[in-house]
């Protein structure tokens, strides 16, 4: 399935999640309601969804003057994959991670966070810039950035529902406002945010990671990253952004708050990525 008929597919369920939320609290008039609400966030999702998560993350695109090494690298790495340079941008946060956004090759960006800098090597680093380079030559980006943004709406949105469910409850009495409404919603909004992340692959990071190999020529280098980054992930949790958001991360991180996000895994193990990757450097040594 191509990265646009996924897109497709996941405003879709969100635009008949939402209705059918509508519905349930609100009757009619809900349906209509959230039907409306449906169209706006498919087309803000679609259009500004990379926007809101770099927003999300509080993102700060720099100058190549601030830091020439992770300008330079992209743009290597950008021209030996054969697309436009991405804008490059610092997230202000320790956790080490890092992850690229944009809907099309033309609108990337590559974000990487103040911990990251700090934990690799200047090659480490361009083996995990190769996988971002990667994700975005593959057309993961857009898939990624609309799941990620979607999931978070979907929780939002139910969780204003299930409010109103047990103290609003439906003035207009078509249904819906009661404790079994309620607790259905409760119940509903981590498994629709768990299905639009289980929707992105775990194969489009073994892809990426394929890509990163053989754009920075040292699957080694990656290798070492990611057991870096899964180590530091387990003792630094993220302090900002949405779990909803964790698939779009070179590694999972494990955030503070939000523990409804270890329910649904949408990398593969960590482990098996890193003997792959191990696997390659010896098969070209």
């Amino acid at each position: 399935m191509t990265s646009r008929i996924k897109t497709v597919f996941l405003l879709t369920l969100l635009s008949a999640i939402m209705i059918m939320l509508g519905g349930m609290m609100g009757g009619r008039s809900g349906v209509i309601i959230a039907f409306g609400l449906a169209l706006l966030m498919n087309a803000g999702s679609y259009w500004y969804s990379d926007k809101i998560v770099l927003s999300m993350y509080r993102a700060r695109e720099t100058a190549p003057e601030e830091a020439p090494y992770l300008h330079a690298v992209v743009e290597e790495l950008a021209g030996k994959a054969g697309i436009p340079k991405p804008r490059v941008c610092v997230v202000p946060e320790e956790a080490p991670n890092a992850f690229a956004t944009g809907r099309d090759q033309q609108h990337a960006v590559v974000a990487v966070t103040e911990g990251i800098l700090r934990l690799l090597s200047p090659e480490q680093l361009r083996g995990v810039l190769s996988h971002e380079i990667g994700h975005i030559v593959n057309r993961d980006i857009l898939i990624q950035t609309v799941a990620g943004v979607l999931a978070s709406a979907i929780v939002t949105l139910a969780n204003i529902f299930q409010f109103t469910a047990l103290f609003g409850g439906n003035r207009d009495g078509e249904g819906g406002g009661n404790p079994v409404g309620a607790l259905a919603l409760a119940l509903l909004a981590p498994i629709a945010a768990g299905l639009i992340q289980m929707a992105i692959s775990r194969s489009r990071e073994y892809l990426a990671d394929d890509m990163g190999a053989h754009l920075c020529g040292r699957p080694q280098e990656l290798a070492g990253a990611l057991a870096k980054l899964g180590a530091a992930s387990g003792r630094i949790p993220m302090q900002a952004g949405n779990p909803s958001t964790g698939q779009m991360f070179i590694v999972a991180p494990l955030f503070c708050h939000g523990a409804m996000a270890n329910l649904f895994s949408t990398h593969p193990p960590l482990e098996r990525r890193i003997r792959r990757l191990q696997a390659m450097a010896s098969g070209r040594s």
